[in-house]
This record gives C-alpha cells, sequence and structure tokens, in this order.
C-alpha cells in the first residue's frame, strides 16, 4: 500500500492545499515578470520613438526641453521596472549589473579619491587555521557627492607694536571686498550668478534653498549682490563685445526679453541682441565667442548701434534691420550672409502635414547641402571653398531653377508662394558661402547660445527693469562663453571677481577672457562635462 494511502486525509488535503498555493505563487510571478517584460518593452518602443523624434526629420515638432523631459519620465520608468525585476531575479540584476560596467565611463582623473577597504572578518584559513595573506584585489569606483556646505570665514588681521618705542603699529591691510562691508565671498556670489544665469534658478528660488540651510537671506539682498557684481564685470563684458566685433564674420540673432513696465502696470517686450563668432568649422584660430546686448526694442536703429562700426560677413536671418544696416554701411563695409536654416523650415511647416510634395522635395535638395558640409567641417577655409564651388554649387543652381518653376506653378497668394519668393529674394545672401569658406550655412552658433536665455525667460518671466536687462546680458555674456570654451563658471567668476577687486590692470583685461583664462586654468573644466 502507498505511504499516501496511509496518510490521514485531512494531511492530505493539508498537501494538496500546498501545492495549490506553490502553484498559484509560481504562476502569479510568472505573470509579474511577463507584465513588466511587456511594460518594458512598451517604454523601450516609446523610447525609440522619441529619438526618433529627436534626431530624425522631424525634429522640430517638439520643443526640445519638452523632448528632455518626455525622455527623462520615460527612462526613469524604465528604471523603475529593472529595479522591480532586480529584486525578483538575482541572475537578471547580476546581468545588468555587468552591463552597466561594460558601458560605464571611468570617473574623471582631477576627482579627489576616498579609498574604503573592506576586509574579511576572520583571515585564517578556514581549512587549516593558518594565517592568510593577500594575493589580489577588486576595485570598484562610484561617484559620491558632499552636499554643498556653507561656511564662514573668519579673517584675522593681528596688530603688532614695538615694546621699545612703542611708536609704530603695523597690521596687514584689509583685503578687498567685492561688497564692501557685505558678508558674501567673491566665490559665494560668484555661485549666485551661476546657479540664476547658468542653471536657471530665480533668485526667490535660491533664497529658499538658503533658508533651508538656515540661512535667512532674502531675494533682494542677492539681487543686491548680483548687481555689484555686473557692476564688477561690466569692463570685461564691453571687451568681449569688442572682441567679437573686431572678427572678420559674425553671427547675429535677436530675442525677446520681457521687462517690467512699472509706469504702465505691465510687461513690455525688449530685446537680447546676440552676436557671436565660431572659427572652429574652418580651422580659424580666435576661440569661440557670444555677447547679448539688450536693447528696449527691435527695429533697425538698435541694430544700427549693435553693429556700428563693424567691417566683414554678418550671418543672419532675412530680418529687414539687417538690410538696412548692409544698405547704410560705408561702402561694402557688411556683407550679409543668410540663413539656411531659416528657409529651410518655412518648407519644413509645410511638410509636417504630410502632403506637401513642392516642400518635400525643397527640404530633400537643402539636406543635401548639409550633407555636403559634414565633410569638410573643420577643413580649411580656402579647401571648404574649393568643394563648395565644385560640389555645393551645381545643386544650389539647379535649386534655383527648380524654384522658379514651382513658383509659376502655384497660385501666387499661396502661401508655398512667399516661402519660394522669400528664397529667391534672399538668393545673394544666401549663396554667399560658395564664395567665402569661413561662412557657414546658418546662424546656429548664435541661435544655440539664445537658448539658455529662453530658458531663463522661462523661469524668470521678465526682467524687473531696463538696467536689470542690461545686468542679465552683461553676466550670460561670459557664462555662455565659459561654457563654449569649456570653462567651469563657479570657478571662473570667483576668481575673476577676485581679481577685478584687487585692480587688476587695465591693460591685461585680455588675459580674463573665458578661453585665456581656462589656458591657465586647465583643471577648471564645467561639471557638466562628467556628465
Amino acid at each position: 500500500m502507498s505511504e499516501s494511502a496511509n496518510q490521514p486525509p485531512t494531511e492530505i488535503a493539508e498537501l494538496q492545499a500546498q501545492l495549490a498555493n506553490a502553484l498559484a505563487e509560481r504562476d502569479a510571478a510568472i505573470a509579474a515578470r511577463d507584465e513588466a517584460l511587456c511594460r518594458n518593452d512598451r517604454l523601450e518602443h516609446l523610447l525609440h520613438q522619441l529619438q526618433r523624434m529627436q534626431f530624425g526629420r522631424r525634429s522640430e515638432k517638439l520643443d526640445p526641453d519638452q523632448l528632455g523631459l518626455a525622455f527623462e519620465d520615460v527612462e526613469q520608468a524604465i528604471a523603475a521596472n529593472e529595479a522591480a525585476d532586480d529584486r525578483q531575479n538575482e541572475e537578471r540584476a547580476r546581468a545588468r549589473a555587468e552591463r552597466r560596467r561594460a558601458k560605464r565611463n571611468a570617473l574623471p582623473a582631477h576627482l579627489p579619491r576616498v579609498h574604503v577597504t573592506i576586509e574579511p572578518e576572520d583571515k585564517t584559513c578556514p581549512c587549516c587555521r593558518s594565517p592568510m595573506h593577500v594575493i589580489g584585489e577588486e576595485t570598484s569606483e562610484r561617484l559620491d557627492v558632499i552636499p554643498a556646505q556653507f561656511r564662514a570665514v573668519v579673517t584675522h588681521r593681528p596688530k603688532y607694536a614695538c615694546r621699545g618705542c612703542e611708536q609704530a603699529v603695523v597690521q596687514a591691510p584689509a583685503p578687498e571686498r567685492l561688497i564692501k562691508g557685505g558678508m558674501p565671498t567673491e566665490a559665494m556670489v560668484a555661485s549666485v550668478l551661476v546657479a540664476k544665469y547658468a542653471w536657471h534658478l530665480p533668485l526667490y528660488r535660491q533664497s529658499r534653498m538658503l533658508a533651508a540651510q538656515g540661512l535667512d537671506i532674502k531675494r533682494s539682498v542677492l539681487a543686491f549682490w548680483v548687481g555689484y557684481a555686473a557692476a564688477e564685470l561690466q569692463p570685461l563684458y564691453l571687451r568681449l563685445r569688442q572682441l567679437i566685433l573686431g572678427s572678420g564674420k559674425i553671427a547675429v540673432d535677436e530675442t525677446k526679453a520681457p521687462v517690467l513696465d512699472p509706469g504702465r502696470g505691465r510687461v513690455k517686450n525688449g530685446y537680447f541682441w546676440a552676436i557671436a563668432r565660431d572659427d572652429r568649422p574652418w580651422g580659424g584660430t580666435d576661440p569661440p565667442a557670444i555677447a547679448f546686448t539688450y536693447a528696449p526694442g527691435r527695429g533697425a536703429v538698435h541694430a544700427l548701434k549693435l553693429l556700428d562700426g563693424y567691417r566683414g560677413v554678418v550671418q543672419c536671418d532675412g530680418y529687414a534691420a539687417y538690410k538696412k544696416i548692409a544698405a547704410e554701411a560705408t561702402g561694402e563695409a557688411i556683407t550679409l550672409a543668410f540663413c539656411w536654416s531659416h528657409l529651410r523650415r518655412r518648407f519644413y511647416d509645410h511638410a509636417k502635414s504630410g502632403d506637401a510634395p513642392i516642400a518635400s522635395e525643397a527640404l530633400e535638395r537643402i539636406a543635401a547641402l548639409y550633407a555636403i558640409e559634414t565633410t569638410i567641417r573643420g577643413t580649411s577655409a580656402e579647401e571648404r571653398r574649393r568643394v563648395r564651388r565644385e560640389r555645393s554649387k551645381p545643386l544650389v543652381e539647379a535649386l534655383r531653377i527648380w524654384f522658379e518653376r514651382q513658383l509659376a506653378r502655384v497660385s501666387a497668394k499661396a502661401t508655398i508662394a512667399e516661402d519660394l519668393r522669400y528664397g529667391l529674394n534672399h538668393w545673394d545672401g544666401l549663396v554667399r558661402f560658395l564664395d567665402d569658406g569661413r561662412v557657414e550655412l546658418d546662424t546656429n552658433i548664435v541661435e544655440r547660445g539664445i537658448r539658455p536665455i529662453v530658458l531663463n525667460r522661462k523661469n524668470a518671466l521678465f526682467a524687473g527693469h531696463d538696467e536689470g536687462a542690461a545686468n542679465w546680458a552683461c553676466i550670460a555674456s561670459l557664462i555662455e562663453c565659459c561654457k563654449l570654451n569649456d570653462v567651469d563658471p563657479q570657478t571662473y567668476f570667483a576668481d575673476v571677481l577676485t581679481k577685478l577687486v584687487n585692480l587688476w590692470p587695465a591693460s591685461r583685461i585680455d588675459d580674463l577672457m573665458p578661453w585665456a583664462w581656462g589656458a591657465e586654468h586647465p583643471m577648471a573644466e564645467p561639471k557638466e562635462a562628467a556628465a
């Protein structure tokens, strides 16, 4: 007779119940695993779609900031699912850990290292109990952080007197301060500047963050610090603009700068006018730079003032103010080179609807020009000109003929006709790149520089005054130059402000430009570079 036959019915029932529970738990675990895998598949599919929107032909459909938020949310959800799966399946957790180690970049060499050694509790042999010796070790590095630590710098200046004559008293002079009688060091002020203008944290938020550390520093006090810093940095900013305007080719653009208008009880539209140079694509020796200038309007009078006395190539969009500058310049002092990216956007607006053959073909023809540019980026200006004359010029000439033919086919009142006419009316400036290897196809250098201004505008909503907007332009110019030249703006401002308040000679002001300063401080790389 079998063993189960001898068992009481109650024990058999219990065993059957345990078996049923075990099977149910197994099925639930399998279902949970399958659901998690399915959910991850859906999220990864969504992530690939977002990547296509970022890098594919439809990249302009979403605002880059909104696209970044979408990436963050999807990637966080994928990570949360993986973390939950790691707790349930050690084998898959180990496999993921190995993949992370293989893909992980080494931490920068300049970071200080804190060495932690984990020893076995018992270092005697488990077999014979003899002492064991080290034959090797495994090491791993993880990125750690010490939260922002505020400290009080107490300066002592002892006085010395002579015991013999009791006449002379000697004391070291007090160091100069940015804010005389104020509490912040130059490094503290630099931190406020960078948080506001580089990382887009308005002063009221910074005040709340300081309060969380037990520091009661009002927003108005922080604003006072910023104003003092802007005044000290003003000569450096003016020299920056002067250096850029001394370049043979610059890019120009403008963007709104809402400013509070108390007299009328509302916000008015001022503008930041940006001038930039970037000679790296053709091997030029001048470092990249950008400078913003605040003006209370967008009229030609402000553009004329901005470029007063400039001689060279101005790369810009088709805004009438720039054409007026070129027309009023003495002789041929200013030559305009128009932006192909602005022309492309006009056709993109039509093509995104999905039924615009003329716009779609225009985009393909313009894309062919950009494809040639990728092959010559970084070569000399003469080499770029040679390749463009050989390969790009036939495409450009064919494009003009095609524009004229399409314009004859469509209604004169159609929007696409207006875009075709825009291209033809700006043709001389659009084809300027064929004869000058220094000229780019677009004004992307200045448009990229304007993006942080737009981010600050979103967070701060508006500047409180015209002078406040001018200070904004000053500090933002130096910060963006730091980013262009791989310099940490926090370290830069802390050092430069200290030098300026200690009467740095005007004859050596060029030594404080971000690129020159960075050459003397090679370890002061931007913190974002580590990402």
